[in-house]
């Protein structure tokens, strides 16, 4: 299971209730994306809460891809900026507590944990390959990236 099936929308019940429509926890769930690309609800929610979900939108599902928001962008920029998250030095707690606070969204610290230790294990493997492949340029990014990421 990807970590973006793992991301939820904080406050949910709350969010549903202000937009008087139904649903799924999961941010990245395709009526959720659907609910937030067409943007015609945001108009009831409060201030604050449009702005974290329009600072969502603007920075996961801005997309010109004919497929959008389910064309698989809007998930691989919010892995993108995990890992960003973890480059910074943050550990899970601290990745959750930014993301909940930027945009109204979290995750289980555990989740990302794994999420993490599976990013570095795939390095790890990329690396290896590389190496065996004769191809040092790309042993040599694998092996800081994951670095980056200890």
């Amino acid at each position: 299971m990807a970590i973006t099936d793992k991301i939820y929308v904080k406050n949910h019940r709350q969010l549903a209730s202000q937009m008087e429509t139904n649903f799924p926890k999961g941010a990245f769930s395709g009526a959720t994306l659907d609910l937030l690309f067409q943007g015609e609800n945001l108009a009831k929610l409060d201030d604050t809460t449009r702005d974290r979900v329009l600072d969502f939108a603007e920075d996961f599902l801005d997309c010109d891809c004919e497929g959008a928001p389910h064309c698989g962008h809007p998930e691989r920029k919010f892995i993108a900026y995990l890992l960003e998250l973890r480059e910074t030095g943050l550990g899970p707690q601290a990745m959750v507590d930014v993301m909940s606070d930027e945009y109204m969204v979290y995750a289980y610290p555990g989740d990302i944990r794994s999420f993490l230790d599976d990013s570095i294990r795939q390095l790890e493997a990329i690396e290896t390959l590389a190496d065996v492949d004769g191809q040092p340029d790309a042993t040599d990014a694998a092996r800081q990236a994951r670095k980056r990421l200890r």
